[in-house]
């Protein structure tokens, strides 16, 4: 195993230490963690082997394994942007809605004045 290997490895335990340890993570759903888990073991295991990516690559049609890994990637960016897209909505219409329940408990009747 090589340095950079071993630099990566610490990299991901750690980023996976900080996420699971953090209050925001401890509010998400256990299929998240356990998700996010086995993202870590599988990607332990391709930097430890690096050549079994592109055996499984070859299985799935694709000629080396750091574009099944690029592929990868891309799917999950666009799957995270797409779902912080929707949180974002979902959280401006909670605003609006709150917006709009207080404005109508300070309003007053044109006789109130």
């Amino acid at each position: 195993m090589n340095w950079i290997q071993v630099l990566l490895i610490l990299a991901i335990v750690t980023l996976m230490v900080y996420l699971l340890r953090s209050r925001r993570s401890a509010q998400a759903k256990a299929w998240v963690k356990v998700g996010y888990v086995l993202f870590v073991v599988a990607a332990i295991y391709a930097i430890v082997r690096p050549n079994d990516t592109t055996v499984v690559a070859n299985w799935l049609g694709v000629a080396r394994g750091a574009d099944l890994l690029e592929y990868a990637l891309i799917v999950a960016f666009l799957f995270t942007t797409i779902s912080t897209y929707m949180r974002f909505k979902d959280l401006e219409l909670r605003y609006a809605q709150l917006a709009r329940a207080v404005a109508l408990e300070g309003a007053r009747t044109p006789a109130d004045d």
